[in-house]
């Protein structure tokens, strides 16, 4: 392998400093879990492409060294069997060259392959009834499945990272995805909290309802009625009252207990609407208090009160 010119490896290293690139090379057999795996790398910040020509892999890697938009200083691309179909053995017997390449650029390259039995994988095409990309009139299933494996028996040589997917569900994946990519934290779930009224009909669309009605009501407090809660003298008023302690606490250990659930099973975004009579106090400053505890936790929260100008 060639080195290249010292200046050239100078200019790379001084480009990577502080934003390094990194590129995932993702590939295996169809019906491997390519999508799921590509998918859980575009959650986690990941700039995805799917299916791309070996020979634009080339450019790709060149565009990372000399420094592509910030959008692309994650990114990670598909690559199978179909990218090239008249010259795929070629093309794929130089992929190893093109990722030590792309390393002595000073781009972080990792090659992640996927692989399962023969017999898994029928059985998966036969559930689903997709069509194996290389099947045709005269190859069977089986023989595609073979002639694949054979294509892509340069890849699966050079690769950092192989998982076998015979026994594994598309839970399973994405967390051994996560953990030998991303270092295994699920992505943290954004969150959308919206306080409304339910005299005015409960919002559409949301994940998880409250019912705060039966708390102390603020309202038949004279002092308090023109007020939101906002006002610090609501805020007292339901703090001072055991019951909304109470339901603020249970609502809080709900989320924290099953909100880690949500992202494992790749939940992206949670809509939770509490509600009260009006939606003037109760619901909205519950609202802001999960707000405050969500955020705490390093969730991306917003906040909209439906029922407040």
């Amino acid at each position: 392998m060639t080195q290249p010119p010292a200046e050239e490896h100078a200019r790379a290293q001084t480009q990577t400093v502080g934003k390094p690139m990194r590129l995932v090379i993702l590939s295996g057999l169809s019906g491997s879990g390519k999508s799921v795996a590509l998918h859980t790398l575009e959650d986690v910040g990941f700039y995805c492409i799917d299916n791309l020509p070996l020979f634009l892999l080339r450019d790709l890697a060149l565009g990372l060294h000399e420094g592509l938009d910030e959008a692309f200083t994650l990114t990670a691309v598909g690559v199978d069997a179909r990218t090239s179909p008249s010259t795929a053995p070629d093309e794929l017997q130089r992929l190893p060259e093109l990722v030590q390449s792309a390393r002595e650029r000073g781009i972080g390259c990792d090659v992640l392959f996927l692989d399962a039995r023969t017999e898994t994988l029928i059985k998966r095409f036969s559930e689903t009834r997709r069509t194996h990309p290389l099947t045709r009139g005269d190859r069977s299933l089986p023989e595609a499945i073979q002639l694949e494996r054979r294509l892509l028996e340069p890849i699966r040589r050079c690769a950092d990272i192989c998982i076998d997917t015979t026994q594994t569900n598309v839970h399973e994946l994405r967390d051994l995805v996560r953990s030998r990519l991303v270092g295994g934290a699920s992505p943290k779930a954004s969150i959308l909290l919206q306080s409304f009224g339910f005299k005015h009909g409960v919002p559409h669309d949301v994940d998880f309802v409250f019912d705060l009605r039966c708390l102390p009501n603020p309202h038949w407090q004279p002092e308090l009625r023109r007020l939101t809660g906002r006002d610090q003298p609501v805020m007292d008023f339901l703090d001072s009252t055991e019951s909304f302690r109470r339901m603020r606490a249970d609502i809080q250990g709900f989320f924290d207990r099953w909100i880690p659930s949500f992202e494992t099973d790749g939940r992206s975004y949670l809509t939770i609407a509490i509600g009260c009579t009006g939606g003037q106090h109760r619901s909205v400053y519950m609202t802001e208090s999960l707000r405050h505890h969500f955020e705490s936790g390093g969730h991306q929260v917003m906040v909209r009160h439906r029922e407040l100008p």
